[in-house]
């Protein structure tokens, strides 16, 4: 029998373990509400006016969806998340997900922020990798006019070069504090510059062990043979190819940008095309385990089990750093809780920043709960199995 049929998502009792009554009953009026699209998308441009007006919201918005999706404002306030999810073996990754203002100081101050995670994670058994997102190092134009190939003035190349030291400050502080770091994907007329960035730094830090992961969203067609490629390279170069693998976060403006521009669209015709091209991306990545690191960033239970039946074909232990597993902090804890209880690697991505720089990640992720397929009803309906449990247990 393969040791993923051993695992069950649907055990809610392992999912909701770390809750109480009342933390579940909070759940379920959130998952309630989310469930309206309407509701979310009244919702937020309401929290949103409000708090451009200065309106007295922040505190509801801070023990409500924040609490939910959120570590805290700062690091410190985050420690209490961490600790939690430890209790359970599952480890945090601190996500600063401030969107930053776009100039040489926003940047400076972000690279400053990132440098301080991976010292928290230095001294942190219960955090096994940082992240960061190169547009808040680099400008977004200049990233999109490097990609272009278009002649960049005097001072833009400088800048792009104070972009580039900023990578490597944070990739080299990571190397030195034995700290994997997880460079995010992001839009595709951008994604070649943050990925020639990540081999630069793959091929400078990763010699000994994989220390820079690159991202790769698989709802784009072409993503499993850059993996290939990247692979053949890493091999080739001496290095470790470090690679976390989601399906991605930009399909609408992908979609409308390819439209609009008239360029073929870059994003899988169906759904069913991106799942396969997931699953087979991580077949990939166990086959060439021996020079591969790999996360799977995934919500989808099917992809889930699938690793793991993979894992034990190819005889490697739930517990091999080589693999993780991982989900956003507040959502499918009865995958993350479960894969923990069985010994698997799991870290949660936890996001943290002051509540008015983090309300347009807490709008997108409202926004994306509603879209995806069912995953906020899957969500949902979990909550409410769990109450029903808690309360014919209580009766006897």
């Amino acid at each position: 029998m393969n040791i993923g049929t051993k695992v069950s998502f649907d055990d809610t009792a392992i999912a909701f373990e770390s809750k109480s009554d009342a933390a579940l009953y909070k759940m379920y009026l959130l998952f309630k509400m989310m469930n309206s699209n309407t509701l979310v998308k009244v919702g937020g441009n309401l929290l949103n006016t409000a708090l451009d007006l200065y309106l007295p919201v922040k505190f509801i918005i801070k023990q409500t969806v924040f609490d939910h999706f959120c570590g805290g404002e700062t690091i410190e306030e985050s420690e209490r998340v961490i600790r939690e999810l430890s209790k359970y073996h599952i480890g945090t990754i601190l996500d600063y997900s401030v969107e930053g203002e776009g100039d040489e100081k926003s940047f400076d101050a972000t690279r400053d922020e990132l440098l301080r995670t991976v010292e928290k994670a230095r001294d942190h058994a219960r955090i096994p990798f940082s992240v960061f997102k190169v547009t808040g190092l680099i400008g977004i134009n200049l990233l999109e006019k490097v990609q272009a190939r278009q002649e960049l003035t005097a001072a833009e190349r400088a800048a792009f070069e104070r972009g580039r030291d900023r990578v490597n400050a944070i990739c080299q502080r990571c190397h030195e504090a034995s700290v994997p770091v997880f460079i995010d994907a992001e839009e595709s007329w951008i994604q070649e510059s943050i990925d020639n960035l990540a081999y630069e730094m793959m091929a400078r830090y990763n010699k000994a062990r994989a220390i820079v992961y690159n991202t790769y969203q698989l709802y784009r067609h072409d993503r499993l043979e850059v993996i290939q490629r990247d692979y053949t390279t890493a091999v080739q170069e001496g290095y470790y190819l470090g690679a976390k693998l989601v399906r991605g976060a930009y399909m609408e403006k992908e979609r409308k940008r390819a439209q609009a521009m008239g360029y073929p669209d870059p994003i899988n015709p169906t759904k069913e095309a991106t799942d396969s091209l997931f699953d087979e991306a991580l077949r990939f990545c166990v086959a060439h385990i021996g020079h591969i690191y790999f996360c799977a960033g995934t919500h989808n239970e099917q992809s889930s089990y699938l690793l793991m039946d993979l894992m034990a074909a190819y005889n490697i232990a739930p517990n091999d750093r080589r693999v993780y597993f991982s989900q956003l902090y507040g959502m499918s804890d009865n995958l993350s809780y479960n894969l923990a209880k069985a010994g698997y690697n799991v870290a949660k991505y936890v996001p943290y920043g002051p509540v008015e720089a983090v309300m347009p990640y807490l709008l997108r992720r409202a926004n994306e709960n509603t879209a995806i397929a069912g995953q906020s009803s899957r969500e949902f309906n979990l909550i409410k199995k769990e109450m029903e449990r808690r309360k014919r247990v209580k009766r006897g």
